[in-house]
């Protein structure tokens, strides 16, 4: 075991992250599946939340905290990436993303989807309608958008193969699950949601770094410092007095601390975080998070923060804080 583990003293807290990640996994189609309707919410709630702690382990395995060959990292996260619909793009594209987000200190994505959806009015209306519903649209459409770039951008047109072949398998398995027991699938589908609205709302309020259309350009070779990365990083802890709380997100509030070490593994980060000078005035309190969440759920859909913004001092930090959709790890453009 310590030949494979990148950290021994990693090994418990992976292994207990894996395995819930999985076995929750199974769990959870297992309850939506056995028809019986007492176990249906615990169903969706143990299958959205087993696929969130699996999304969070595909971002250590981009980072290659977990194991230590990076190609066994690489093929876990693929593995792990089917479990969470992120199949459709590639894992080298989704770490290629993510990594030019900490290289360029910036939300560089393939194109803007902001401006796409100004130019069609009546799809931005039915997201709105969405978002006011609850419903993580702006992040569905993103996954939409990673199955359809193949097909409309040049630049992905290798992956046209995986997306046709993942669109078979998953549309396959989906389809015997609704014709043995339709509300499974239902299940299934809120499932989903409730794992975007977990990773939408880490994700929302962690950085006011300016947006880059280039992820098929080189790296901006003119990175700003790390004074400006920690000054436009938020940590948004679920909570600062029961720590082992901010387990159901596998500490990934703690995100100063990430950037100050992005390869640092997940379990070491609090006591990363707690040695950094920005510890009070760089955490959002989480009650402003949710009640941001919800106040602005429409109006994010278009937003976009200012670099440096000011979002306040005590108490008061982040509770007019806008945020924005669309960052997601999972999608690889």
């Amino acid at each position: 075991m310590k030949t494979i583990w990148k950290d021994t003293r990693g090994i418990t807290p992976n292994l207990l992250a894996l395995t819930y990640g999985v076995v929750g996994y199974l769990a959870g189609w297992t309850m939506l599946l056995s028809a019986n309707s007492w176990l249906f919410v615990p169903g969706v709630l143990l299958l959205g939340h087993s696929m969130v702690i699996s999304a969070y382990l595909i971002h250590e395995c981009a980072h290659n905290t977990l194991l230590r060959d990076n190609q066994h990292n690489a093929r876990l996260g693929r593995a792990l990436s089917w479990l969470v619909g992120g199949c459709y793009g590639s894992y080298e594209g989704i770490r290629h993303k993510h990594f030019r987000h900490h290289v360029d200190a910036a939300d560089v994505v393939a194109f803007d989807y902001r401006g796409f959806l100004r130019r069609h009015p009546l799809l931005l209306r039915l997201i709105q309608a969405g978002e006011w519903c609850w419903i993580p649209a702006t992040d569905l459409l993103m996954h939409v958008f990673v199955m359809l770039a193949p097909f409309r951008i040049d630049a992905y047109r290798p992956e046209r193969g995986r997306v046709i072949r993942s669109l078979l398998v998953r549309g396959s398995l989906l389809a015997l699950v609704a014709w043995y027991h339709w509300p499974a699938l239902a299940g299934y589908a809120l499932a989903y949601c409730v794992m975007l609205m977990f990773l939408r709302t880490m994700d929302m309020h962690q950085h006011t770094f300016d947006v880059s259309f280039g992820l098929t350009a080189p790296a901006d070779q003119q990175r700003p410092g790390r004074a400006f990365e920690q000054r436009n990083t938020y940590s948004n802890l679920i909570s600062r007095r029961y720590p082992w709380l901010n387990l159901l997100v596998l500490n990934f509030g703690y995100h100063n601390a990430h950037h100050h070490r992005p390869n640092a593994p997940w379990y070491q980060l609090p006591a990363i975080h707690a040695g950094l000078p920005i510890e009070e005035q760089g955490v959002i309190p989480f009650r402003h998070v949710m009640a941001s969440y919800h106040r602005y759920r429409v109006r994010r859909v278009l937003h976009a923060d200012p670099t440096d913004l000011d979002i306040g001092d005590g108490e008061d930090r982040g509770r007019d804080f806008v945020g924005v959709y669309g960052v997601s790890f999972l999608t690889a453009l």
